[in-house]
């Protein structure tokens, strides 16, 4: 542990690695081990629900082949770093949050570097495992809006539910109605079947591809 002469001032789960830890230091020793940072706290993101890493398994090849044939962004998952501030009780709080998935579109890939997303990926997704819920309905939402992240997607396996935000005019995300599947301008024809993410087992690689290929065939 780097030091401790300091609370945290955070609602977290997952182990302490670290406070006061440099920026630099974060990155070069602990991003690539699943942790993220906040304000120079350096936190071990804790094991997730093995429904969480299905779900994640099925939505890669799924974004890949689609921007594959859509070239229209660059798809990262954990432990890809987004990095990003926000004022809160007029002070500036920075982030180092590793997102499940981000998705940076093509005008948006001046601000992406080779180790980390500079400022608010254009869609950013986390699929909630029973540790994360806390974390994920409540500081990475106000945290993902306070930072300008257009979309945010919440999959939860646990409830079998979705939460899609956008972001208003006014800056405050909005919950989109959805019933079986969901789509976004962000994404021209692509269509996510919500219904698909709770089976069991989910669709492999063959069959996402062709579902892909028919979606941008209509």
């Amino acid at each position: 542990m780097v030091s401790a002469d300091m609370q945290l001032t955070v609602n977290t789960s997952g182990q302490i690695l670290g406070f006061n830890v440099p920026e630099d230091v974060y990155m070069r020793d602990f991003a690539a081990d699943f942790c993220e940072w906040i304000d120079g706290t350096v936190i071990k993101m804790s094991p997730v629900h093995y429904k969480h890493n299905f779900i994640i398994q099925y939505l890669i090849p799924l974004f890949n082949a689609y921007l594959e044939l859509r070239p229209i962004g660059k798809l990262h998952q954990q432990p890809f770093v987004m990095r990003y501030e926000f004022e809160q009780d007029g002070k500036t709080k920075r982030r180092n949050r590793e997102p499940d998935m981000q998705l940076i579109l093509n005008d948006n890939l001046d601000n992406l570097t080779p180790t980390y997303m500079d400022g608010a990926a254009d869609i950013v997704i986390e699929v909630v495992s029973p540790e994360s819920a806390p974390r994920d309905y409540g500081e990475k939402f106000h945290e993902y809006e306070q930072a300008a992240v257009p979309e945010y997607w919440i999959i939860d396996p646990i409830k079998e539910e979705c939460r899609f935000y956008r972001l208003t005019a006014k800056k405050a995300y909005l919950l989109q109605e959805v019933d079986t599947t969901y789509t976004t301008a962000q994404l021209p024809d692509f269509v996510l079947h919500i219904p698909t993410l709770w089976q069991d087992p989910l669709p492999g690689t063959i069959s996402i591809a062709k579902t892909v290929q028919a979606m941008l065939a209509t």
